[in-house]
C-alpha cells in the first residue's frame, strides 16, 4: 500500500534519488525546511520503508562490467519447484544484476552485466545452461543505451 507523500516529502526524495550522499544542511536547504526537521522526515522515510538503502552506482566500464545484455528465460514446466529452483540459483550470480518473472511469451527476463562477449559466454556455459529449470535462453544484445536511471517517477495525488 502506498505511504501518502507530501510535497516536502516528494522533493527530499527527488533531491536524495538525485544525491544520496547530500549533507543534510545542504538537503534542507535546497527543500526549504532547517536541518532538525528536514532530518526527522529522511528518517521517517527510511522507517516507512520508502528509502530502503543507499548505494553508491558505480561506472561498469571502469571496473571491467561494461558490458549490459538481456536473456529471456524459458522454464522446463511451470511449476512452483521449478520456478523456486530457477529463483534460488539466479540469487546467487552475481552477474545477474535484474531478474524479473513475466507474464507473457518469456517466463523471466534477466539482465546480465560482464566484461565482454567472451565473458558472458562463459558465463552462459558455465552457469546459465546448467539450471536445470531452463529449458531456453535467447539473449539480447543491446546496441546503445539510450537512458538508465535509478529515480522513480513521484506522483503527487
Amino acid at each position: 500500500m502506498p505511504i501518502k507523500l507530501d510535497g516536502l516529502d516528494r522533493h527530499i526524495l527527488q533531491v536524495l534519488q538525485r544525491d544520496g550522499k547530500i549533507a543534510n544542511n545542504e538537503l534542507a536547504k535546497e527543500v526549504g525546511l532547517s536541518p532538525s526537521p528536514c532530518l526527522r522526515r529522511v528518517k521517517l522515510l527510511e522507517e516507512a520503508g520508502v528509502i530502503k538503502r543507499y548505494v553508491a552506482v558505480l561506472d561498469g566500464s571502469k571496473i571491467g562490467a561494461g558490458l549490459s545484455l538481456f536473456a529471456r528465460i524459458w522454464f522446463k514446466t511451470q511449476d512452483a519447484q521449478t520456478i523456486n529452483q530457477f529463483v534460488s540459483e539466479i540469487k546467487e550470480m552475481p552477474e545477474v544484476v535484474e531478474c524479473h518473472l513475466m507474464a507473457g511469451e518469456c517466463d523471466a527476463l534477466i539482465r546480465i552485466v560482464t566484461e565482454d562477449l567472451a565473458s558472458y559466454r562463459r558465463f552462459h556455459a558455465d552457469h546459465l545452461t546448467q539450471i536445470r529449470s531452463i529449458q531456453s535462453i535467447k539473449t539480447e544484445v543491446p546496441m546503445e543505451t539510450v537512458k538508465v536511471t535509478y529515480a522513480l517517477p513521484l506522483y503527487s495525488k
